[in-house]
């Protein structure tokens, strides 16, 4: 049984990177337990690993679910000076979407649902409500 799930990150300046990664998250670290690691959880049972050490190339993108991509994407535009940062949809898709990189070379990304009450849905349902 899959109860619990964690996604990791490198970083090579982990005070860089957790500053970077508390902006991006807009929340200090939920969980630091020993030098060069933070993890946050995004949402009950998903935690976000921040290790210091060489980033992996070519995974990716981790995408996170939004409520509003458009205000999220000016607000690292500004906070954390993302350059591309392009948003994308397709009429078959139900949601829109964008990637970014961090300045470590990991790709990630913005989702947001289309319809508000799939997203409503799926918010009650994650966080048990």
């Amino acid at each position: 049984m899959i109860f619990e799930i964690t996604n990791q990150v490198r970083v090579t300046d982990i005070q860089q990177g957790q500053r970077w990664y508390e902006i991006l998250l807009n929340k200090k670290p939920d969980f630091i337990p020993h030098e060069g690691f933070a993890e946050w959880e995004i949402i009950p049972g998903y935690w976000l690993q921040v290790a210091e050490g060489v980033p992996s190339e070519g995974s990716g993108p981790l995408r996170l679910g939004v409520t509003n991509i458009i205000a999220e994407r000016d607000r690292l535009v500004k906070e954390l000076g993302i350059e591309k940062f392009e948003i994308f949809s397709r009429e078959e898709v139900t949601a829109k979407w964008g990637s970014f990189t961090d300045p470590w070379g990991n790709e990630l990304g913005f989702f947001e649902y289309l319809d508000k009450k799939e997203e409503n849905d799926r918010v009650k349902t994650i966080l048990g409500i």
